[in-house]
């Protein structure tokens, strides 16, 4: 059992019309959930963002999105799902998802990596749209491979 010090999610956005959102999205991990919300434009059309949490963090607020405060341990990931959830809000709530990709510590042996089932290829099955009428919710599994899809 082993603290973590850093989350990096790696969220995609597709780049296809009204695939933007303005709504609020969070990454559930530990039996915590965490806002991924930087400064930046996060999901727009097209948007590849890594999205850094405790460890060199670069999101809003990010003494309370911080997975060391309180402590998590690597040991948390076996007892609860990862998921991301849209919260919807605003004029443009829906999101269109084309990747995303959730490691904790990864600069370290402690490595754990998870990804969607669901999501590989491209094109419209490659994808998948969040929203209150479509479903909020997509969990991640723990991935064989550790390196990068893309």
């Amino acid at each position: 059992m082993a603290a973590i010090s850093q989350i990096v999610a790696h969220v995609v956005t597709a780049d296809v019309e009204h695939a933007s959102t303005g709504s609020w999205i969070y990454l559930g991990l530990g039996g915590r959930e965490f806002s991924l919300d930087t400064h930046g434009i996060d999901f727009s059309r097209g948007a590849d963002a890594n999205f850094r949490l405790g460890a060199e963090s670069n999101v809003k607020y990010p003494e309370y999105n911080d997975p060391r405060t309180p402590p998590l341990s690597t040991e948390d990931l076996s007892h609860f799902p990862v998921y991301l959830r849209v919260e919807t809000a605003g004029g443009g709530p829906a999101w269109c998802l084309e990747w995303v990709s959730v490691t904790v510590d990864p600069d370290t042996s402690r490595r754990r990596r998870f990804t969607p089932p669901c999501l590989s290829g491209s094109g419209r099955e490659g994808r998948i749209w969040l929203d209150t009428g479509y479903g909020k919710a997509l969990y991640l599994r723990p991935a064989d491979d550790p390196g990068p899809r893309r």
